[in-house]
């Protein structure tokens, strides 16, 4: 009677573990982040630049008339797509908050300093319950091999469903990585030229900002209490690496 109870407790605690399940990573298109680049799994290049914003209906007739030529003349110039993104997220004064902290910690006067305090707890309350959320506007610049353009909608597909890499795909991005950047820059910068010219400012994210962005993206709730440590501490590897490149 005891060895078949513990038989079926081993065919019980057999069933309940499940095998390795497949990353959440395998099935995300972007394969890499270096040299202030996204890499795709397809071998495209992505340069992202983030814009800032204008109050449109406060500018008099004449600058509206002015910015929507000046867009029409950027639209115009652009040989290539681009997307514009548009990204709602609540609102973060961390930082504005740990800066009144500093202050307060260091006043003198007692009477400045609990109010500082006060004024820190009502601020923090007011975002949290209000739900405050601000926007952020991206312009996405692509750049694709020529293979990654040839492929139709059916083999797209499979191409998303087979989502692992093999090492001769990390091989071949790597190959073409150079290129490609240089072509890359050359329409990020065609674009930045262009925004500028509508009175936007837009910089183009680097490798920091950019993970930083996607931690943020794919971790919206937890990236609001565990801030992301700085880049350089992070034991970041790359697709080639972990293939066994070097």
């Amino acid at each position: 009677m005891a060895q078949d109870k513990k038989t079926k407790e081993s065919v019980k605690s057999a069933k309940n573990k499940q095998a390795p399940g497949t990353s959440t990573q395998t099935f995300l298109k972007i394969s890499e982040i270096r040299d202030d680049t996204l890499v795709l799994k397809n071998g495209g290049l992505r340069g992202l630049l983030k814009v800032t914003s204008i109050n449109f209906n406060l500018k008099s007739e004449d600058e509206q008339n002015a910015i929507i030529y000046s867009y029409q003349g950027f639209l115009n110039t652009l040989d290539f797509p681009v997307q514009i993104v548009v990204r709602s997220k609540k609102l973060d004064i961390d930082d504005y908050l740990d800066d009144l902290r500093k202050k307060g910690e260091s006043q003198e006067n007692k009477l400045l300093q609990a109010q500082t305090f006060e004024y820190i707890e009502y601020i923090n309350k007011l975002v949290e319950y209000a739900d405050i959320m601000e926007k952020e506007f991206y312009v996405i610049v692509p750049m694709d091999p020529f293979r990654a353009q040839k492929l139709n909608i059916f083999q797209q597909f499979f191409a998303s469903m087979n989502a692992k890499d093999s090492y001769s795909d990390v091989k071949r991005r790597h190959d073409e990585f150079n290129e490609l950047r240089k072509k890359l820059s050359q329409r990020v910068n065609t674009v930045k030229v262009g925004l500028e010219n509508c009175g936007l400012k837009a910089d183009e994210l680097d490798t920091k900002d950019l993970i930083a962005l996607f931690y943020e993206i794919y971790n919206p709730v937890s990236s609001r209490y565990e801030k992301l440590r700085e880049v350089d501490d992070l034991n970041i590897r790359s697709s080639a690496e972990d293939a066994g490149e070097v």
